[in-house]
């Protein structure tokens, strides 16, 4: 929050991808692990490094503090943290998820979907509209960004005309 050296912002916003993406292999979400790899360390990355090679690399310094956007974060971070006390503990075998979700998937989704890779009946059928979501979602902002760098050359373009 305080680096004004944008370089340095990025890098360490790839470096936080990278360890969430370790975070999620020790926590058995390899196919998590892997779009926050991919997307977050490394598309992500290479956009913004393109974006300041298109801009400047230090950031204006603010023109007076601003308490309300502070005060928002605090209220909804701790909004969150108060959403998460009743959950189950991590790893707890009674847990409604370890009780009949995933004993669910694991017998039956040879039979209900027919694919006998279980991570994929996951993915494509019982995850099916949230896989549609992430891949709309990722599609949605490759598109806003490259209709945000093809508008900054046009706008170069037109100025140098006579």
């Amino acid at each position: 929050m305080r680096l004004r050296h944008l370089f340095a912002v990025v890098m360490l916003s790839g470096i936080y991808s990278l360890l969430s993406a370790g975070i999620f292999v020790q926590l058995d979400a390899v196919d998590v692990a892997f779009t926050e790899a991919a997307v977050g360390a490394g598309i992500t990355t290479i956009l913004m490094l393109g974006t300041l090679a298109l801009t400047t690399d230090t950031e204006r310094p603010p023109v007076k503090r601003q308490w309300l956007p502070l005060v928002v974060v605090l209220a909804t971070g701790a909004a969150l943290i108060y959403g998460t006390l009743d959950l189950p503990l991590l790893g707890d075998p009674n847990a409604p998820a370890n009780l009949h979700v995933a004993p669910r998937y694991i017998e039956q989704s040879g039979q209900e979907v027919g694919v006998p890779n279980i991570v994929t009946s996951v993915l494509a059928s019982y995850r099916g509209y949230d896989t549609l979501g992430e891949v709309t979602v990722i599609f949605t902002a490759g598109i806003g960004v490259m209709v945000l760098l093809g508008g900054t050359r046009r706008r170069k373009r037109k100025k140098n005309r006579p």
